[in-house]
């Protein structure tokens, strides 16, 4: 007669074998596989100073998005070098689902070509997440002379005149819808750097200049308040954002299309599962009757791309700027 001893030994032991064959399972599976993502806050990298329009725009939407998430949506601002240092720091962080940037037109399509060295690889560093929506330029005029919706009479002054007529420009935007606006229309304008909005759009307001380009966000008040009147608008279709503006494409300049964006990016690597997991919830959270209102406020027009259309934009978005700095050699100074 067998002992009890071994009558137990033989059912434990293969009770022991089932367990660690379910415990190399478990640890064989991906991090990812393990946990039910997110299980804690998730951090968006601005790569602007707080209160500037990015700022505003992730604050907007993060706040939805982090109810839609479940967890905290922590926005973290890094500013400098255009947007260079954030999204630096971002290609530099672990691809685990925890970190995105916000990007732009500037950090994801033109700074490599305006900057010597960024710190990182927009082509190999990035996962595209979502488009969340672009953000239109507009010409517009403090001078009584020019009708609204007279991007014509513009170009036919400026063909009159070469380069006599001056337009504000204060960011980099500026200076390429400007570059590519001049090549397009063939309308000799002579360009006028500046810092700030606010000081190219005193300038404008006081008669100092006649011409400013700048983003419907900055312009939008002083056109409410008819200091300036809009000339057109640089996306390829008329936005709500200005009733009653046309495009400079409708106005004698056809196909033209040069605005700013905005979008969300991970770090090369980051579990598809998961980027496809944020771009649903933004798709929802853009897709809010609200959301969309209080970012046709602040001067964006919410367009959702998911990850594959957003990385085709991207690489045609760095070909048109690159092409246009390049011809226009437009330098940061």
């Amino acid at each position: 007669m067998k002992s009890n001893v071994y009558l137990m030994a033989k059912p434990l032991a293969c009770l022991g074998l089932k367990l660690l064959v379910a415990a190399v399972a478990v640890l064989s599976l991906p991090a990812a596989a393990q946990k039910v993502w997110p299980d804690r806050p998730v951090r968006v990298i601005v790569p602007y100073a707080a209160g500037q329009g990015a700022d505003v725009l992730m604050r907007l939407v993060g706040q939805e998005l982090g109810k839609a998430l479940g967890q905290p949506v922590v926005i973290e601002n890094r500013a400098g070098a255009g947007g260079n240092i954030g999204s630096s720091a971002v290609a530099k962080s672990a691809p685990d689902g925890y970190t995105f940037l916000l990007g732009t037109n500037a950090t994801n399509a033109a700074n490599e070509f305006l900057y010597p060295s960024l710190g990182f690889n927009p082509v190999t560093d990035f996962d595209g997440v979502a488009m969340i929506g672009l953000l239109p330029m507009v010409i517009g005029t403090s001078d009584a002379d020019f009708p609204t919706n007279g991007i014509a009479e513009l170009i036919s002054r400026a063909r009159s005149k070469p380069n006599t007529l001056n337009v504000g420009l204060p960011s980099t935007t500026a200076n390429v819808v400007f570059a590519q606006f001049v090549k397009s229309a063939q309308a000799p304008l002579f360009g006028v750097k500046y810092k700030s909005s606010a000081q190219s759009m005193t300038d404008v307001i006081g008669g100092q200049i006649p011409l400013v380009i700048d983003t419907v966000t900055a312009a939008r008040p002083q056109i409410m308040g008819g200091k300036i009147r809009a000339l057109g608008i640089t996306s390829l279709k008329a936005s709500d954002m200005l009733p009653g503006i046309k495009p400079v494409s409708e106005q004698g300049v056809p196909g033209f299309d040069v605005v700013a964006w905005d979008a969300l990016f991970a770090p090369r690597g980051t579990p598809q599962d998961i980027l496809q997991k944020m771009s649903e919830h933004l798709q929802r959270v853009l897709s809010q009757p609200e959301m969309r209102r209080k970012l046709m406020d602040i001067g964006v027009e919410p367009l959702f791309m998911g990850p594959s259309q957003l990385d085709v934009f991207v690489k045609e978005e760095r070909n048109k700027w690159g092409g246009i700095i390049k011809l226009a050699d437009i330098r940061i100074e």
